[in-house]
């Protein structure tokens, strides 16, 4: 990796990591990174295309099959996966630091996220030996039959640019505790965070190849990792045009995806929630990380009875709010990462109001010298929503929260699935009965009760409906990237007819 003078600003050229090597792009081309709050280049990446993606998959299928790799045991595997979480905490403030520069995100959350990157190493270095197979026992004579589970091969984990070092280590650690090898394609806005880790993989032990990090336009070098014919496996996590795509490129070929795509969740409160606790609760869901998340509680349903006064609370509190520079601590909402994203959240915000929607707060962009650049959207509700708007149906992924009151318990949960997606839900409520009934009957990967956006490595998180394919976390992420092998041993030989299969 290089440094050099841009403008009378030093930044950081990257070079791509392949097998175990740095290197630049075959085209000798590179992309800019830029921080969306100063829009300052900080970082340069280089611009890969078919040929690099063929070198990447080439060298974690090698990787793959020799004995530096293909032969540790999976104890061994976990040692390297505890090492490389030990480097990622040692460098937990600088990593937040990069991912913070490449995407908005306030520094508090991120490097929050990046101490919770390292567990995630952590918690999967300890479940690499602990992955059992079984013996079976089979309904035939003179016959032993156990099942074991091995990797899949080669790995490809395409990662978006709101969290790129979580969600790259939710599919990388269990990825490489099942002994699989990896190639990491980030965003090409946050690729900068990426290499880092890769290095750090490198610092950590694995052998050169398990873990490669390729960087480009996905129509350029994402495409062409998805289709290779060594790519075992795929997961994605993105919007859900994105993931079609993937999934439609991947099935072509046969090849097993996990998809972890978008949402339009729907936090719902009842009027004996308890009020304070339930205001905090929708607050973070839509505003956190400035509502580009994937699971934010975009979708507010108030039962009518309180949907004034909780309106009016939100009002004061999110007016309230710190808006600007996420470098620094006090920030509690930061940019919008991209200016594409910054674009689309503003024409959905004139699409509601055209919809019939009301505007309560915010619905502009942000503009002094206090927002850098001014890739700011003030946080935005709008009341008056039905179901039926596009504001509630499509996800923004931005600060824009759409109300919607609703009657009784049966109303809610109409209203909270009627919709394309299934990624989580919240029920706000001191009624026992009541949560549990509204869990059982929400259709969605995730449902908090009286909390909001809590996740952890030791559980599957993932969705239904276009939300998508498979999950990730805990045991049940582990066996996205194992695939099971049923062994049959005779053990007493038997003379039988052998044109008769027994």
């Amino acid at each position: 990796m290089q440094i050099l003078e841009r403008e009378s600003k030093i930044m950081k050229r990257y070079q791509m990591m392949i097998g175990g090597k740095w290197e630049d792009a075959a085209s000798g081309e590179w992309m800019d990174s830029a921080d969306p709050f100063s829009g300052q280049v900080i970082a340069q990446v280089p611009r890969g295309d078919v040929a690099d993606a063929g070198r990447a998959v080439q060298a974690a299928n090698h990787a793959f099959r020799e004995p530096a790799w293909m032969e540790l045991t999976a104890t061994e595997r976990g040692h390297l996966l505890r090492k490389l979480g030990d480097l990622v905490e040692r460098d937990a403030v600088r990593l937040a630091d990069i991912e913070r520069a490449c995407n908005g995100k306030n520094i508090i959350e991120v490097t929050g996220q990046v101490h919770n990157v390292a567990q995630w190493f952590y918690y999967y270095a300890g479940l690499a030996d602990k992955i059992h197979g079984n013996v079976i026992p089979i309904n035939k004579a003179g016959v032993f039959n156990y099942v074991k589970y091995e990797p899949l091969g080669v790995v490809v984990a395409i990662t978006p640019w709101n969290s790129p070092l979580a969600l790259t280590a939710w599919k990388m650690a269990p990825a490489l505790a099942c002994g699989n090898t990896i190639v990491i394609k980030p965003s090409e806005f946050t690729s900068p965070p990426l290499l880092e880790l890769g290095a750090l993989a490198l610092e950590a032990g694995f052998p050169p190849g398990v873990v490669n990090v390729v960087t480009g336009y996905g129509n350029e070098i994402g495409a062409a990792l998805i289709e290779h014919r060594l790519v075992a496996k795929v997961a994605f996590t993105g919007g859900d045009i994105g993931g079609r795509k993937v999934a439609e490129a991947a099935v072509r070929h046969l090849k097993k995806v996990t998809l972890e795509l978008g949402g339009k969740s729907a936090n719902i409160v009842f009027a004996d929630a308890d009020f304070e606790q339930a205001v905090n609760g929708a607050i973070a869901g839509i505003f956190g990380a400035s509502g580009q998340t994937c699971i934010a509680g975009s979708r507010l349903l108030l039962e009518r009875s309180i949907h004034d006064r909780f309106v009016a609370k939100l009002i004061e509190v999110v007016g309230a709010a710190r808006i600007g520079n996420p470098a620094e601590q006090s920030t509690q909402i930061g940019p919008i990462a991209t200016r594409a994203q910054f674009n689309k959240i503003l024409d959905y915000i004139e699409i509601a109001r055209k919809d019939g929607a009301t505007c309560v707060l915010g619905g502009t962009a942000l503009t002094g010298a206090q927002y850098g650049q001014g890739q700011f959207i003030a946080p935005t509700i709008f009341t008056g929503v039905t179901n039926n708007m596009r504001i509630a149906r499509e996800e923004v992924f931005g600060p824009v929260l759409a109300v919607i009151p609703f009657d009784t318990v049966e109303e809610a949960l109409k209203i909270a699935n009627d919709t394309d997606f299934g990624l989580a839900a919240a029920v706000w409520t001191t009624d026992l009965h009541k949560a549990i009934h509204c869990s059982d009957r929400l259709e969605a990967g995730t449902v908090w009760v009286n909390n909001y956006r809590a996740t952890s490595f030791t559980t599957p998180f993932g969705g239904y409906k276009r939300s998508g394919i498979g999950r990730e976390g805990g045991l049940n992420g582990a066996y996205e990237y194992l695939q099971a092998k049923s062994v049959w041993v005779t053990t007493k030989p038997q003379r039988a007819n052998p044109f008769v299969i027994g």
